[in-house]
């Protein structure tokens, strides 16, 4: 890294630009298997947390793979990468003063407690449990029938792991919950600690 890089405090607070939007930045770090709901999940949330007025921006693994991430592969190397960036972005974003909404698998617990230690309390994990093959009967994009049959390798759930969360602040079973319950048990959350009205 240069020695001629140096980090400019901006005059203007992340305060300052979240007390405008009458809310508290936070980062709703969504991770489960594919298939599990994520996306649908974190879509859903982002346009009732619209509806109530709030700023947010959503992240999702596709869109970021095919834009900020698109040289990245799905190695486990890339995929450390691949939550790095993510994570940096997000934080580019909470200093904005907005809510930010992520779906990606992040299939490492070592990852995302790296993701956890750089945004400290404005980070909130929510795991979208749904049990494998429960995926494997949604399997949107039909990912999980290539990979059995070898089509696809190191694909999580099949023959690369997937660890999931040991003390994430939301655990959502979502394979027998409606989606607008599970909205709603996210969004009692983000009212309990004070995320909506700051």
């Amino acid at each position: 890294m240069s020695n001629n890089i140096i980090h400019h405090a901006h005059e203007l607070s992340k305060m300052k630009r979240s007390s405008i939007k009458n809310q508290k930045p936070c980062v709703l770090w969504f991770t489960g298997l594919s298939g599990s709901g994520k996306s649908t999940i974190a879509n859903a949330l982002e346009i009732e947390l619209h509806n109530r007025g709030k700023h947010t921006y959503l992240l999702d693994g596709d869109t970021v793979r095919l834009g900020l991430n698109k040289g990245l592969g799905f190695s486990d190397a890339d995929r450390i990468e691949n939550i790095r960036r993510i994570a940096e972005v997000s934080k580019l974003f909470i200093d904005a003063g907005l809510i930010v909404l992520t779906a990606f698998i992040s299939p490492f617990e070592k990852d995302r407690k790296q993701v956890r230690d750089l945004l400290e309390d404005e980070f909130i994990e929510v795991f979208i449990d749904t049990p494998l093959v429960v995926c494997e009967q949604r399997d949107p994009k039909g990912l999980y029938i290539k990979a059995r049959k070898g089509e696809i390798k190191n694909f999580t759930g099949i023959d690369s792991p997937y660890e999931a969360p040991k003390q994430a602040e939301l655990h959502i079973y979502n394979d027998k919950d409606s989606i607008e319950n599970v909205v709603n048990k996210i969004l009692a959350y983000l009212e309990s600690k004070g995320y909506l009205d700051a």
